[in-house]
This record gives structure tokens, C-alpha cells and sequence, in this order.
């Protein structure tokens, strides 16, 4: 197998590695709540997804809650 007679510079090996990116996943909004969530997923605020009601989300209580 042939191997290369010189070695790669540092730019040349930088410059075929610029294209490696992370992506941001895109978000939508959810049509029950408003809230940003990841496309096809049920929304973790309020549980629907397609309109329906997939899973009862449980409210998070307040400190001041905890306390009595």
C-alpha cells in the first residue's frame, strides 16, 4: 500500500477538518402550549403530541408548597 512522501502540513489537515459541525436541532412550537419543544417528541410541559394527550404531567410544587 503507498504511503505519502511528505508529511501533511497542520493547515492542510485544519482545513479538511473545518467542516466537521455540530448542528443545533431545531425546535417547533408546541400548539397546546407555546412552548419550544424537538419536532416528533411529546412535549415534556404538557404531555400532548398530534393534539392528544399522551402522558398527565405532574406540576412542580414551590418551595413554599414543600414547606407545608
Amino acid at each position: 500500500m503507498p504511503n505519502p512522501k511528505r508529511q501533511h502540513s497542520r493547515q492542510r489537515s485544519r482545513k479538511r477538518r473545518t467542516h466537521w459541525k455540530l448542528r443545533l436541532p431545531s425546535f417547533s412550537d408546541c400548539p397546546q402550549c407555546g412552548k419550544a419543544i424537538l419536532s416528533h417528541r411529546i412535549c415534556p410541559f404538557c404531555g400532548h403530541y398530534k393534539g392528544q394527550l399522551f402522558v398527565a404531567v405532574k406540576s412542580k410544587k414551590t418551595k413554599s408548597e414543600e414547606k407545608k
